[in-house]
């Protein structure tokens, strides 16, 4: 009788434990999915201080620069759009708005303030406040992108 019971228990610890590996790899393969679902549909850089603002919108088609409501409109390349929007998507959109600036001069207007808004499926996720110039480091290479493609045709 006892060793019935033994084997009744192995058999039940061993099902169990299959059973949470399994639902363990369902969530991984879902949260893998997820983030291969993202669709940026637009990255806008805002830069503001007292007297000067600048927003570079950028589209799958358009880039829109609006520098002291004069604003100019170009056609984005493909390669372009997709470079800038392929650094949006390595992000984790939902943790954006707590990234933490390394500097804090737009607190004093020593720095326009600046900030990253990412539309991705229909929802827009607005990066915390950082100073011009001096994004946190998740997003620089994206501010970096941003403003390349403005020097870019500035030149």
């Amino acid at each position: 009788m006892n060793i019935q019971l033994i084997l009744f228990n192995i058999i039940l610890i061993t099902s169990a434990t299959s059973c949470v590996h399994k639902n363990n790899s369902d969530s991984t393969t879902t949260i893998t999915t997820t983030v291969q679902q993202q669709k940026i549909e637009q990255i806008q850089l805002s830069e503001r201080t007292r007297g000067f603002s600048k927003s570079i919108v950028l589209t799958p088609s358009l880039k829109t620069t609006n520098t002291n409501e004069d604003i100019v409109n170009a056609k984005v390349s493909t390669a372009e759009w997709k470079a800038v929007s392929k650094l949006a998507e390595t992000l984790d959109l939902s943790k954006i708005s707590d990234l933490k600036s390394p500097t804090t001069g737009r607190h004093s207007d020593r720095a326009m303030a600046a900030s990253i808004i990412i539309t991705s499926n229909g929802k827009e996720y607005t990066s915390s406040s950082f100073d011009s110039g001096h994004p946190p480091k998740e997003l620089e290479a994206l501010y970096n992108a941003i403003n390349g493609t403005e020097k870019t045709k500035a030149q």
